[in-house]
Parts: C-alpha cells; sequence; structure tokens
C-alpha cells in the first residue's frame, strides 16, 4: 500500500478524470500521484578522433565501461545535466555540442539524451568518485565487450558508424529486452534490440 505525500492516506489504483490509465490516487484528498521515467543524461566528449570513456566503481555494472552520464536533477537542462555528469564521473569541463542518441528504455522507465560535447579549453581528465578510471579510447579500441548498459552499447555502436562515414547524424530510436531477461542477461545487449531507428543528419 502506497500513502498520499500531501495528507498521509492511503492511495487506491483508478483512473483519473480526462486520463486514460490508472494512477495512484488518494482516497481522502484526490491528489494523483505520477510516475514518469527518468532521464538520463551525458556526454560523448570527443578529442582528436577518440572518445572519453569511464570505468564505473558504483553498482550496477561496477567496473563496465560508460560514457559520463547520469540521471537528470529539477531545475537543469538536459545539456546541463550532460555537463554536470561529466564534471562529476570524468572532472571534467566540457563545451556541450548537438545531441547524438535519444533512445527510449520503456521497459525499464528511462529514456537516453547523449550529447556531442569537447573538453574545455585547458580542461583536463580526472575521475570522479563514480568512477575508477577516465581515459579516451580510440574508435577501433572501444571496449564493446564490456560496455554497461545495453542502451549505451547501441548509442556507441551508431557513434562509431557515424565516425566512420564521417557523417554526424542524430539517431532516435526505442531499446527493447526480448522476454524474459534472466538476471545474468541484464546488461548484454545481445538480448535487446534497437527499434524503430531513425537518423537525422545535422546540418553545421
Amino acid at each position: 500500500m502506497d500513502f498520499c505525500s500531501r495528507c498521509g492516506m492511503a492511495t487506491e489504483r483508478a483512473i483519473p478524470p480526462g486520463d486514460d490509465r490508472e494512477r495512484d490516487v488518494c482516497s481522502a484528498c484526490a491528489q494523483v500521484h505520477y510516475a514518469n521515467p527518468k532521464v538520463v543524461v551525458g556526454c560523448l566528449v570527443e578529442e582528436d578522433g577518440a572518445l572519453l570513456l569511464c570505468r564505473r566503481a558504483i553498482e550496477p555494472a561496477v567496473g563496465l565501461w560508460t560514457p559520463p552520464a547520469g540521471y537528470l536533477e529539477l531545475g537543469e537542462s538536459t545539456a546541463d545535466g550532460a555537463a554536470r555528469e561529466t564534471r562529476e564521473e570524468a572532472g571534467a569541463e566540457v563545451e556541450v555540442g548537438p545531441p547524438h542518441t535519444l533512445l527510449d528504455v520503456p521497459h525499464i522507465g528511462q529514456c537516453y539524451a547523449l550529447f556531442h560535447a569537447r573538453l574545455a579549453q585547458g580542461a583536463r581528465v580526472s575521475p570522479g568518485v563514480e568512477s575508477q578510471e577516465a581515459r579516451f579510447f580510440a574508435l577501433s579500441d572501444l571496449p564493446f565487450g564490456e560496455i554497461a548498459f545495453p542502451v549505451l552499447h547501441f548509442a556507441l555502436e551508431l557513434y562509431a558508424a557515424d565516425a566512420l562515414s564521417g557523417i554526424q547524424r542524430m539517431h532516435t530510436g526505442v531499446v527493447r529486452g526480448r522476454a524474459p531477461l534472466r538476471a545474468a542477461e541484464r546488461f548484454d545487449p545481445r538480448h535487446y534490440e534497437l527499434a524503430r531507428h531513425r537518423a537525422f543528419e545535422l546540418t553545421h
């Protein structure tokens, strides 16, 4: 049983007027409690043809690699959140460019927004407490077998394909797990698919 954050009374599942699905609604004050997806933001930081990745020091997926990324905070724009996550995880100030990937992950209630970025003038990389290390990888050395989350695996595949083609694109799509997933398959991209993928060439 859940309780209302406004008055403390129990909530019940009901369809509020004008809505199209069940929500948690307070049985006393009728406050509607919405559960909405979380937004993950991050940067694809590029330097001399190499990409910045961080090795995670925290669960889940400790020891695996990811672009600097994390949850968007209230009061932030997506680009500001991506820059903050890069400071926190890689210790680097960046200049955020255009979006590269906007990928939805409905089965876990998340959406990802990853931006092209470059190190700010004079900036250096120094991993934060959430990262074991942070370093640049050449395109041919990206550790695809050690990427933390399937959605980021797909994003890096798209990034690598764009880099090889020399065409900068923005990508959208939906990442779906091939059910039923066992616990050992949770971070294995072979058990997921990128559906409804669309690519839009960016103009300068």
